[in-house]
């Protein structure tokens, strides 16, 4: 249970939680439903949710950290391997990515289990984070043909369910804008947002959050990235202090010719979070990463 939060508090948490879980699949499966064909099951339905965005946008690979503008339907299994500024290690299992579904081609929704943090120190019991929940909206985008860009809105819910110290005191939203344009092998990705706490905004603060990635296809399945993650903090601990990392990435995609555009692609990836500031929570943060497009 997060410090500070009550039985009731929890009870609510959880129910929340259910709801947009909930509403998430019923979303899903009203399209699914209302697109199937007779001779098609909601099943086979749902595999061709990734082919069909093909025509609709760019063919980049998406940033290990930073959101990616485009849409797809996935699972992510990752950790993060990295050490505080005091030199404690901590591993997060999970690392806040789970399972992104696809609600026709315009809308993703994005549920994340709690992930399990491993702190390696006798001031910080180990113990699970927050759950959290993200809508993106795809708002225009256009293949190779069509000007090879992505425009996205999206908004992400983190609530309190952290045990000990291993979350934030309060729910958080996290508004963000992302965007991206490909030229041949070469893209640019950016993202703009915030984190908005529910409360206790005094301990916590708020941050804008910044990030952007240069990435290049650099063999047939091989790409290669260098993203920079900048937050600006305005109040809490951090009052007026900037924290930024570069993050060198790669993904390789394991696919056979003779796949079908339905058929489960799966990529593996890592990259190391580098602090660039003197002030940082974290530094020399591995993370390596599997995917599976389905």
């Amino acid at each position: 249970m997060a410090a500070g939060q009550g039985p009731l508090s929890l009870v609510q948490t959880v129910s929340k939680i259910k709801l947009t879980s909930l509403c998430a699949l019923a979303a899903m499966l009203i399209v699914c439903a209302g697109e199937v064909p007779a001779q098609q099951s909601v099943y086979e339905l749902l595999r061709m949710q990734n082919s069909k965005m093909i025509p609709l946008q760019p063919a980049w690979m998406g940033p290990l950290i930073q959101s990616d503008s485009r849409l797809s339907q996935s699972a992510r299994v990752s950790f993060s391997n990295s050490y505080t500024s005091a030199g404690t290690h901590t591993v997060n299992y999970g690392n806040w990515h789970t399972v992104n579904l696809l609600a026709g081609n315009r809308v993703q929704i994005n549920l994340v289990a709690p992930p399990y943090i491993q702190n390696h120190s006798a001031a910080m019991k180990d113990g699970f984070g927050d759950a959290s929940a993200e809508v993106k909206y795809r708002i225009a985008s256009g293949n190779a043909a069509h000007g090879n860009f992505a425009l996205t809105a999206m908004v992400a819910e983190s609530w309190p369910t952290g045990s000990y110290q291993n979350g934030a005191p309060s729910a958080v939203y996290y508004p963000t804008i992302a965007a991206g344009r490909m030229w041949g092998r070469f893209d640019l990705q950016t993202t703009l947002g915030g984190a908005l706490p529910t409360g206790k905004i005094g301990a916590q603060g708020r941050q804008i959050c910044w990030n952007s990635t240069g990435q290049v296809l650099a063999g047939r399945s091989l790409w290669l990235d260098v993203e920079d993650n900048a937050t600006f903090n305005y109040g809490g601990s951090f009052d007026s202090r900037t924290e930024n990392f570069l993050t060198p990435a790669f993904f390789y995609v394991l696919r056979r010719k003779q796949w079908k555009p339905t058929h489960p692609l799966f990529v593996v990836g890592g990259g190391m979070q580098i602090a660039t500031s003197a002030i940082h929570t974290s530094n020399h943060n591995l993370i390596p990463e599997m995917r599976i497009l389905f």
